[in-house]
This record gives C-alpha cells, structure tokens and sequence, in this order.
C-alpha cells in the first residue's frame, strides 16, 4: 500500500466500497486458503461463498489454540500465508485478560494510512492546523517476548518503536522521540509536559491515543506544574529525569532559563479554577484530539471543562485485531461521533443484533441505517470471522462506505437478576446524573461500577472519584445532591431494571460510594501491573476484581443510597 495519501482517494475508496471488499477477501483467501486453519474449512478453495458457508464464526477462545501454537515455535502457516513477526497485547481493561493477536509489519502500514487520511480530514475543516505542533502524550511499554522469541507489546508500543513511525518524514509533536520511547512513563509524562510548556506558542493542537491519558496528563500537571515552573526558570531538568537521551534531547529543547515563561505558567496554574486550562497554556489549540467515544465517552466532561470546549476530535476507530476507519465530520459533538470504515484494510462482516434465534450476517455495503451489528473481522494476520464484540449502530453512508456509531461492548453488563444494564444505558444514566453534580461545584473524574450480590436484594454500586472545580477547596458531599443522583441515575434505567427495582423488589436501591482522590490512578496500576497499556488504558465501567474492589472499597469516603423507587 502507498503511504501516500490525499482526499481523493477518500472519495475513491468510498464510492467503490464493495467491489475493494471483494478484492480483499479474494486477496485475503488466496494468501491464506493453505494455511491449516482454513484448509479444513476450504480445502484450498478460495471461493468467497464456500468461504460464508463452511468457515465459522468464532471468538477468542476459538482460535487461541493456533495463535497460542505460533507464539510457541510452530510455523506461521497455522494461522497465516505470511510470517507472523510480533503480536498485539489487548488492553485487558474491556473484557478481562489481555489477549494477544498475531500481526505483521504491514499492520504499521494501515496505521500509518489511517492516521495520514484522518490528519488530512481534520487539516481540511481547521485551518493552519498542520502549520504547528501537537502537544501528544505518546507513551512506550515494556515488551515481553513469546517462548519463540517473538515480540508482544501493545499496539500503540509497538507502531511507535516501528520503523514506520522512526522513518515518518518530519516531527510534528513538541516531544523528541527520546521522549516519546522513555521507557519509564512517569519520566515520559513530565518530559512531554515540559517540552509542550516551552514551546507553548507552537502548539495547536493537544493529543493522545485516548481520553484518559489526557486526562491522567492534566492531573499530572497539577501536581508538578510548580517543579516544571522551576525548570523552565533556571533552564534545567530535574534530577529525577534519569533516562540519559530523554534528558540530554528536554535539555536541549529547555535552551537556558526563561523566567517570564515560568511566570505565565505560574499565573495560570496557581488560578481558583483550572477550567480552560488546556487554552490558556496552549492559546493558539485548535483542537483536543483522543478517543471519546465508548468507554471514552466518560471523560468528556471533563475534557471539555479543562479545553474550554475547543473542538474535542474522536479521529479514528482501531483496535488491536484491526483498522477500522475515520470521523470524516470531525467536529462533530464528541456524543455525535461516527466512524466511516475504510473497505482496503480488512474484510467486514456485520452479524445483527437482538434477532433471537435468526443469525443474519450481512456485508459492509449492505447493512442497514438505525441497524445494530456486531462486527466480524477477516484480517490478513490470522483472524478469520472473528468477533469484535463491539456492539455498532448504522448512522448513514458517506457515498457507498457505512458510518458507524460505537453503541457497547457486548458482554459489558450489569446484572441483578433478569436485567442487563449496558454501557449504553450507564452513559446515558451518568448524562443524565452528573449535571446535578454542578450545582455543587464538583466535577466527577472517574467512575466504575457493580453488581454487588452479597446484600439481598442485590445491588448496583458506583463509585465515584469526585474533585472540586476549584483548585485547593475542601470537596463538600452534599447528601441530598448525591442521594438525588442516585435516583435519577435509577430513573435513566431501563424498563426491566425499574420494574425489578420498584414494583418486584428484586433489585436493592442503587448506592454511590465517593473514593478519596486518587482512587482511580491505583485502579489504573492495578491494571498495567496485570499487562494493560498506560497509553491505552481505560477504567472498566463495571469492575469484577476482587482486587480492584478491595482497593476501591478501602478508599471509600461516603456512601449514598437513593431513598426512592423509580417510577415504572
């Protein structure tokens, strides 16, 4: 594929949709037809629609015996018709222990594609954006190895210690790449945050992978901006900053002391109230860029206090088992967000959702708007049918491509009794809840959930991790304020859930317990001990370890309860 790119070809692969669907499952199949797992579905055949008939839809479970076989010694040729030469850790905070998939180096290639292809949607509705830097929190873990030898890292660690990202033909963030692969993220985090203050008139745009590490940056900066203040001052970096190149490249990019810089950023940091923050040390941002759509979605809130509401850009739709596609309306609502999928980067099968016993499955060109689908991946590393487990809803075409919305995770639930509380229907009920939180000057900064059976009847619990607007003021708890949105969460909830609660009794009433401040990072090191990716992770709307809820229930400041049944 030419990593050259323009928005024509945007045009081009839109309108022709279905016919490059079919070439890439022809290529697909003749690449992969020999390989063991499809010859005892195909034998040899690369027929498209033996390949519908005979080859199985599957999960995780169903393949990992062959990923598992190739990350111990065996041949490629058990999965793939090219050499498998690293895998993919998931995340592991959406559905439970990481996973790892097999790839190749032409995966960096469509991430390469879809990044270029997304910039130059976003250089076309803000202007000049291109003509400065983006402030991006890019972050490096540590790779582990398979018995084979082969490298396991997380998709965002492997693209940026790839030779695509290290051959890209100019640097457009305030981080050197010394910086970017810091391996020890708490030194990365200070580094980028100091590189972007000194060079704050260059930047137009603030970035990462995900919302939460734009978020974990802000907390960040609050707790170190005085340290960073002192060395953009005397032009020297902290001692503590021990990585040899990250520290001699920030020390070149410091340039000497400058203290009328230090004084700014003093001005605006020592503030009542940081809202704005990200605009009034960045003034020339144009736009927030990061993932906010799923799990995402809970942090608008407070990225759109912090930016002041500049433009927040979701730009693309990816996951470790694939490239899915771009936001072509990228100032859009962060709530309004669409993906429209690119038909050259892997093969898309969309099973529908909620039909019971009838299992239809449709391609990428024939789905139907308001539909719900689960999307099914053939990729060119291993992954035949696979399910996604994303949940999407159709929103439109642009031409001939399907726009999609991300609805939910599918396993994603809570569950008391014949109830399922979805993402969805949390979200929803948080939107509905957190507004009431304004009249008390508190902003929510991280919230989890879960269905706790050890009462009868059981019970949802939330816990929350609440901060005050402005900076250094004690957090009030107003119990009628938080018991109330107890109750209009309980009101946002579905029909079954309000029935089981009010009228059957078979649902106890909701709870909120308030975490102490800083809750949620431990919850976070939890789950980057256990293999998930800083730069990728995301609190799990409902929690099932019993360690993270023993470190969630230990920090516990106030508990309420909702003292009404919602109305049925």
């Amino acid at each position: 594929m030419s990593l050259s790119f323009d928005l024509n070809d945007l045009e081009e692969l839109t309108l022709n949709a279905k016919q490059i669907q079919e070439n890439v499952l022809e290529e697909i199949l003749t690449l992969n037809a020999n390989t063991e797992y499809l010859r005892q579905f195909l034998h040899g055949s690369i027929d498209k629609e033996l390949f519908k008939k005979n080859v199985p839809v599957v999960s995780y479970d169903d393949i990992k015996p062959y990923i598992e076989r190739v990350a111990n010694g065996e041949p490629s040729y058990v999965i793939s018709g090219k050499p498998i030469t690293r895998f993919f850790l998931s995340s592991g905070t959406s559905g439970g222990k990481p996973k790892i998939f097999p790839v190749n180096d032409e995966f960096f290639e469509d991430q390469t594609f879809i990044s270029s292809l997304s910039s130059s949607i976003i250089s076309k509705h803000i202007k000049d954006v291109e003509q400065g830097k983006a402030l991006t929190f890019n972050f490096v873990r540590t790779q582990s190895s398979t018995p084979s030898g082969l490298q396991v890292s997380a998709g965002i660690t492997s693209y940026l210690l790839s030779d695509c990202f290290k051959n890209r033909p100019s640097n457009s963030f305030t981080s050197p790449d010394e910086v970017t692969l810091c391996p020890d993220n708490k030194q990365a985090m200070y580094c980028h945050l100091l590189c972007g203050l000194v060079q704050r008139d260059k930047v137009v745009s603030v970035a990462a992978p995900f919302a939460s590490a734009l978020v974990n940056a802000i907390t960040f900066l609050e707790n170190y901006w005085k340290e960073l203040c002192s060395n953009i001052r005397y032009g020297h970096v902290s001692e503590w900053i021990t990585d040899l190149s990250c520290r001699d490249a920030v020390t070149n990019i410091l340039g000497g002391g400058n203290s009328a810089l230090a004084d700014l950023v003093e001005e605006e940091c020592n503030t009542k109230s940081w809202k704005g923050i990200i605009t009034r040390l960045w003034p020339k941002t144009k736009s927030v860029q990061s993932i906010v759509t799923g799990q995402y979605a809970q942090y608008i809130p407070m990225l759109e206090f912090y930016s002041n509401k500049v433009s927040l850009i979701s730009p693309v739709y990816a996951s470790s088992e694939t490239m899915f596609g771009v936001n072509v309306n990228p100032l859009c609502k962060p709530q309004d967000v669409s993906y429209t999928f690119m038909p050259n980067i892997s093969y898309f099968e969309f099973l529908l959702v909620d039909e019971g016993d009838k299992v239809e499955i449709v391609d990428l060109v024939d789905v139907h708007i308001g539909c719900y689908y689960e999307a099914l991946v053939t990729n060119y590393f291993g992954l035949r049918r696979y399910r996604m487990g994303d949940i999407l809803q159709v929103t439109g075409f642009y031409n001939n491509a399907p726009q999609f919305r991300f609805v939910r995770r599918k396993n994603m639930v809570l569950s008391i009794s014949l109830e399922a509380t979805t993402e969805e229907d949390i979200l929803k009920a948080l939107n509905h809840a957190t507004p009431i939180l304004k009249s008390s000057d508190l902003l929510l900064m991280g919230f989890t959930s879960y269905a706790d059976i050890s009462t009868h009847p059981g019970h949802y619990v939330f816990y929350w991790e609440l901060k005050a607007k402005n900076n250094n003021e004690i957090i009030k708890l107003h119990n009628k304020i938080l018991v109330e949105c107890c109750c209009v969460i309980e009101e946002s909830f579905n029909s079954i859930y309000r029935q089981l609660r009010s009228k059957d009794g078979y649902i106890g009433a909701l709870e909120i317990r308030v975490v102490q401040q800083g809750t949620f990072n431990s919850l976070m090191e939890i789950f980057i001990s256990q293999g998930a990716s800083p730069s990728q992770y995301k609190t799990p709307m409902c929690i099932n370890s019993s360690e993270a809820l023993e470190v969630l229930d230990n920090n516990v400041l106030a508990r309420f309860i909702s003292d009404r049944s919602p109305p049925f």
